[in-house]
């Protein structure tokens, strides 16, 4: 199952295991038993402290695989077979559960060993899904930290009948104890938030203690890691205040056009992001969602969860989100049939007719992926012409499975009240309205900025919400300066973001030595 370098470099990373662990599987005679079978006895043979128990458990779902910690009883569960990005997910549940402990703050320590009752996780995942395995890897961190939690990740690619009778038609759902508990990206602080009331006072407590920084950046995509970096090179007090860092790069499935690494991954990517800030005196604080900044002594900048942060100066590297279609039944049927990341939700469509609104390379390249998995995909383009790269409408026309209509206007999004179930448009050149049966829509139809928290401030926006800028980054608001894709600048790349990014914190270092706010070592 594993290639002889991975053997190697993961018998290395195994002797960070000081405790049993025990490898208990439950298997059938199907392929993927078998292919499971050999990942656990290749994963046992790299140390003398994991051992395999076989069908330990006759009402378990086979294939699928329980990690268990002998010294705790601790139990993180994988129904399928954890290759593709939960290979990942698979690695730090040995670890962890064989004694190498878990990147937890104090506070999250704490929280998690208060939990006192019966927490049983599911989340159901695709393979091919890169926001998944950080969901997943929450959940098994509490589970590897408390017995009273379990974890379990969920195949839904091989489970498809618990996939329908749960309705779950997005990637990664959780549930928790029999009931759906969050659909889509969360993070270990915002699982601690529903699981514990009195957590979000405590962090408001904390966060309102801290003191004034240099600089603080909003925003912990590529430009705010940038940003990050280099104010903390020139010696500033540096915070960076985001909802997760990574931003839209952590849905991000292939990165081919990053200058001098041929290819990459967004996860991977983001990653890197963060260990490189974490290498300079940067507090990160994820999961925090910033409403408002207003000038007084110092820049205030507030918090959705009512903290308040100072700062001399702010670098604002929000950056975009998906677009909305903005059509009846969207917003009903958003994760129940209508969905942004084909990558992602493609595999539970796996047989069934679809559409993609958009004919970008965004738009071709879903349909070009979704074709490969998917009965049938139609393409719908609101314009004469499709917009994306020749290359990928050739490719796109070659599969029989592709059909492509322009100049037309999605109308109408149609479910039954559980699922999407069809889709109507509008053919523009004659008028006539047409209905599509399909399971799910793919909407891939260019970004919006996400600014409107700005839209009180001093800070001055364009038509489109895009915050105006000069050429150092610098906003209409004294101190306040930006960087990225939520900015004026015209081409919305990583390489772009990560260069405004460092344009801006290089500008607020210099405004900062220009000023009564010098910075606490650049005065």
């Amino acid at each position: 199952m594993l290639d002889a370098q991975m053997k190697s470099q993961l018998e290395e990373h195994f002797k960070q295991i000081t405790s049993p662990v025990e490898l208990k599987v439950a298997l059938d005679n199907s392929n993927k038993s078998n292919e499971l079978n050999s990942l656990v006895q290749d994963l046992a043979s790299l140390s003398s402290h994991i051992t395999v128990v076989e069908n330990y458990d006759m009402n378990a779902r086979r294939p699928s695989l329980v990690v268990c910690a002998s010294n705790s009883n601790t139990q993180l569960g994988f129904a399928g077979v954890p290759m593709g990005h939960e290979f990942t997910s698979l690695i730090l549940a040995l670890l962890h559960s064989g004694g190498h402990p878990s990147k937890l703050s104090s506070d999250e320590l704490e929280i998690i060993q208060s939990i006192d009752r019966p927490l049983e996780f599911e989340v159901y995942v695709s393979l091919s899904c890169q926001t998944c395995p950080q969901v997943v890897q929450a959940l098994n961190v509490l589970a590897a930290n408390n017995a009273h939690v379990k974890s379990t990740m969920i195949d839904g690619a091989l489970f498809p009948k618990e996939v329908e009778e749960r309705d779950i038609m997005a990637v990664p759902s959780v549930y928790l104890n029999g009931k759906l508990f969050s659909q889509g990206a969360i993070s270990l602080s915002d699982i601690l938030k529903k699981l514990d009331s009195n957590s979000t006072q405590k962090a408001v407590e904390k966060l309102n203690k801290k003191a004034p920084f240099d600089v603080l950046v909003i925003g912990g995509g590529p430009a705010g890691a940038s940003s990050a970096v280099y104010a903390a090179r020139k010696g500033l007090i540096t915070g960076v205040v985001a909802e997760r860092f990574g931003g839209q790069v952590a849905d991000t499935m292939s990165i081919e056009n990053f200058i001098s690494v041929k290819e990459t991954q967004g996860p991977k990517l983001v990653a890197q992001l963060e260990q490189h800030v974490n290498e300079y005196n940067v507090d990160i604080m994820a999961s925090n969602k910033v409403t408002n900044i207003v000038r007084n002594e110092y820049l205030d900048i507030e918090l959705e969860n009512g903290a308040q942060l100072q700062a001399k100066s702010v670098v604002i590297s929000t950056g975009a989100r998906w677009r909305n279609v903005n059509v009846p039944g969207e917003a009903e049927y958003k994760g129940r049939g209508v969905a942004y990341c084909p990558h992602c939700d493609g595999p539970l469509f796996k047989g069934k007719p679809v559409a993609v609104i958009g004919g970008g390379n965004s738009g071709i390249e879903a349909a070009i992926d979704l074709a490969n998995i998917v009965e049938h995909v139609t393409v719908l383009e609101f314009a004469n012409d499709l917009k994306a790269d020749q290359v990928l409408i050739d490719k796109a026309k070659s599969m029989p499975n592709i059909v492509i209509h322009t100049h037309v206007q999605t109308t109408e999004i149609i479910g039954d009240g559980k699922k999407v179930t069809g889709l109507k448009y509008l053919e523009r050149t004659s008028g006539d309205e047409q209905l599509l049966s399909i399971a799910g829509v793919f909407v891939q139809i260019g970004l919006v900025p996400n600014s409107e928290w700005l839209k009180e401030s001093e800070v001055a926006l364009n038509q489109f919400g895009e915050i105006e800028i000069d050429s150092k980054g610098s906003t209409s608001m004294q101190g306040v300066f930006a960087a990225g894709d939520v900015t004026t600048t015209p081409f919305k790349q990583i390489v772009i973001a990560m260069g405004s990014g460092a344009s801006a914190s290089l500008a607020a270092f210099e405004y900062l030595i220009r000023s009564d706010n010098s910075g606490s070592k650049a005065a």
